[in-house]
Parts: C-alpha cells; sequence; structure tokens
C-alpha cells in the first residue's frame, strides 16, 4: 500500500463547500477523508455523498457512545451510507462494541455492500494521565489504551484510533493484523494546536500506523496539495 492511500486528510470544517474544495484540490494525491462531528452536524449525509462523487472513500469519525441498541442502529445507518471506516467509543462497553459489529455486519450482507472497517477509540491524543485522573480513571495513559485496545479486538472489532506514541504497545497486545488509525501527527513544519500526545508522519509509519490522519497541517496551508505532497514524502521516508 502506497502512501497515498494511507494518508486521511480531515475535513474539519462547518461548511460543505469549503470541504468540497479542498477534496477537489487533493483528491489526485489523497484517496480517504475524514468526515468529523462538525461537518456531519453541518451538512448530515451530503457530506459522505460529495466525498464519494469524486471518488473517494470516508472515514465517517463520529466516535459513536451510546447504549448499544442506539449506536447499533447507527452503525447500520453509517454502513447504509457506504462509508469505508468508522468508528465509536471503546469505553461504551464490550456489550455496545459487540452490538456494533452484528449491526454492520447484518446490514451490509443485507445491502450487498462492503462492512465498513469499525474502530474504537481508545483515550483522545489530547489526554494526559492528569486529564484521565480527573474523570476518575486511574490507570496511566498506556495502561487504558492497552486495556481498551484488547477489549476491541476481543468484540470483533477491525482495529483502534490511537495516539502513535502508544502502537509499539498495542502491536505487542493485539498483533500485526490489528489496524491502527493514528490521529494528532504532526509534521515538524507545523503547529501543534491542541493535540499533546503528537507525532510525526515519519514516525507514525516507523512505528507501524495503518493510516494516519493530517487535518490543519494540510488544509490550513497556503498551499494544501504542497503540504499533502510533503507528507506523502515524509511517509515515504524522503
Amino acid at each position: 500500500m502506497n502512501p497515498s492511500d494511507k494518508l486521511i486528510v480531515a475535513l474539519d470544517t462547518p461548511s460543505l463547500a469549503e470541504a468540497e474544495k479542498w477534496v477537489k484540490e487533493l483528491s489526485s494525491l489523497v484517496k480517504i477523508f475524514k468526515v468529523g462531528k462538525e461537518l456531519f452536524t453541518t451538512a448530515g449525509p451530503d457530506a459522505v455523498r460529495m466525498v464519494h462523487a469524486h471518488q473517494c472513500r470516508v472515514f465517517l469519525d463520529l466516535k459513536f457512545h451510546d447504549i448499544p441498541n442506539t449506536v447499533a442502529s447507527a452503525c447500520e445507518a453509517a454502513t447504509r451510507l457506504g462509508v469505508f471506516m468508522m468508528n465509536v467509543h471503546a469505553l461504551g462497553g464490550k456489550n455496545m462494541l459487540i452490538n456494533a459489529v452484528q449491526a454492520i455486519h447484518k446490514t451490509s450482507a443485507e445491502k450487498n455492500v462492503p462492512a465498513p472497517k469499525l474502530l474504537g477509540v481508545t483515550v483522545l491524543t489530547s489526554l494526559t494521565d492528569r486529564d484521565l485522573k480527573e474523570v476518575g480513571i486511574s490507570k496511566k495513559v498506556d495502561q487504558e489504551v492497552e486495556k481498551l485496545a484488547v477489549l476491541v479486538q476481543q468484540s470483533g472489532l477491525d482495529g483502534v484510533v490511537a495516539s502513535g506514541q502508544d502502537i509499539g504497545l498495542i502491536r505487542k497486545a493485539a498483533g500485526e493484523k490489528f489496524l491502527i488509525v493514528t490521529p494528532g501527527v504532526r509534521p515538524m513544519w507545523a503547529a501543534h494546536g491542541d493535540q499533546k500526545r503528537i507525532i510525526t508522519p515519519k514516525e507514525a509509519m516507523g512505528r507501524g500506523a495503518d493510516y494516519i490522519v493530517v487535518g490543519r497541517p494540510i488544509t490550513q496551508d497556503k498551499n494544501p496539495s504542497e503540504a499533502a505532497q510533503k507528507i506523502l514524502n515524509e511517509m515515504a521516508g524522503n
């Protein structure tokens, strides 16, 4: 798989028109775009359809976290939209995770469409040990990530969303076939923003990430295509 198949560009904007501008400019370089809460809340399924219209795939980043039946219904709806990848919060528990997996495979079989890759969100890349303690989690970040990654794998999901700093421990706990999607990726020349546990594209690929997610360093650059190409080059080790 070449770097252009591993780079996911985050469409973090409330404007469908702006998101489409980025997709049009980048679709010759990038094949997967992330539709998150901000864009989906504004544009809904039209955001997914827009990306598909440009022959690209969607990572639907809505991080479902609710009672099992509600999450299962949301996963069914996302599967009908034809998204390539989606996620749920691992802290929703094993019953919720299993229900999500079952809903996706049931719907994909009924609709004769590919089942989306389903990921569990472990610990957000903006959180630290102190943040976890404040919400009643006594484990350190790396311990919590490892525990949740194992739970996600045992529940039948395809992989996790996790910081690049946690790739090694997840690989050790869950094996090489377990998908790892790494957000919070920042090239050395970009601002870190609100991400605390960051990693560069080269480091992420070297540690074994299957996909990396990059937003502002590309979309907020004066030349998004040039920024994307620089990141692809870095991913390739150039």
